[in-house]
């Protein structure tokens, strides 16, 4: 009989997490593989439902525990391995947001640059190979930036948080040269619409402004300006293109170069407030206060607004949302099914 195969996922308390391990749940190609969950706060299991066969539930394992402790992410690790099993993916999602690293840096440090090359070492030393998945930012980049990005353009932070991540994006770059992992780095567009609360990011609002005026409740966007655009991309892409990386040949990326920019699409904050209007009604707009916060803009104003995705859809096979109607579509139909 094969050796069972583990994944490990970080940062399950969040919204990526749990939706990667329904994806995963829901694969028959990951039905022998046992799924680990952690978060310094109680990991999010995947429910019973229709598209989840019920016996799969007892792949999943949540381990709550703090990621920056040594003797924690060393117990982590030799769990995932127990009674012989190959762990044959990390997806790395902790972390501090973005506007949290700005107001924090020793904790940004601590959690985005520390705990990261900590579960990094450990992944080399009891389990080298291992395919690694880290979740990184558009942030990386800062300005000047051309009114497209593309793959050739040097990310030069201008935040806490983009700094570093670049610092981590560095040092997975290094580790896979060396063969002590299988490393791939993942920069995330700004994740719309964010289920759940407003989270310490300072895109919190791309999220707030559908989220919070459909259940009646005010958002407050930090910029006053309705034709600043920004990267998005829904939580169900992000799924299933984390799902193609886990099974992309490696050999498709350079092994000193292990980025790939996910695809998203450029939306304006008046193509949002369009797609308030047209899915909740013109009384809905009324809930959404702008008022400039300076800080929070700079942050904003420092990332891409376009990516060229040519090269992430046509050679990497990722895939793209159609439109600002589809990302807003997503959840108002979410809603529909909990109700």
């Amino acid at each position: 009989m094969p050796a069972r195969k583990s994944i490990l996922i970080t940062g399950a308390g969040g919204l990526v997490g749990p939706l990667l391990a329904t994806r995963l749940l829901r694969d028959p190609n990951y039905s022998q593989h046992t799924i680990y969950l952690t978060d310094l706060a109680p990991p999010i299991a995947p429910s019973a439902s229709s598209s989840i066969p019920a016996d799969r539930l007892q792949n999943v394992i949540p381990i709550q525990g703090d990621i920056t402790s040594p003797s924690f992410v060393s117990s982590l690790i030799s769990s995932t391995l127990q009674d012989g099993a190959k762990l044959s993916a990390v997806f790395i999602f902790h972390g501090i947001m973005s506007a949290g690293s700005e107001a924090n840096f020793e904790l940004s440090l601590k959690v985005n640059v520390d705990s990261v090359r900590l579960l990094l070492d450990e992944i080399r030393t009891q389990a080298p190979g291992t395919r690694v998945i880290y979740s990184s930012s558009q942030a990386v980049y800062g300005q000047p930036l051309p009114a497209v990005v593309t793959d050739d353009v040097m990310p030069t932070p201008q935040s806490t948080y983009g700094a570093h991540k670049l610092m981590m994006e560095t040092y997975i770059n290094d580790l896979h040269r060396k063969g002590y992992i299988e490393g791939f780095v993942v920069r995330f567009p700004t994740i719309s619409v964010r289920p759940g609360k407003p989270t310490a990011a300072a895109s919190s609002f791309l999220s707030g402004i559908i989220r919070e005026p459909l259940v009646g409740k005010e958002c407050v966007v930090p910029i006053e300006d309705r034709s600043f655009r920004s990267y998005l991309s829904s939580p169900s892409t992000i799924a299933e293109n984390l799902v193609r990386v886990l099974e992309m040949d490696s050999g498709k990326l350079p092994e000193h170069r292990r980025s790939v920019n996910f695809p998203g699409i450029s939306v304006s904050v008046q193509e949002l407030l369009d797609a308030l209007e047209k899915y909740g009604g013109k009384e809905k707009l009324g809930l959404v206060k702008e008022k400039r916060d300076e800080g929070l803009e700079k942050v904003l104003r420092s990332w891409p607004t376009d990516f060229d995705t040519s090269r992430a859809v046509g050679e990497l096979g990722l895939v793209v949302d159609e439109g600002v109607d589809g990302l807003v579509g997503e959840y108002v139909d979410s809603l529909k099914r909990s109700e």
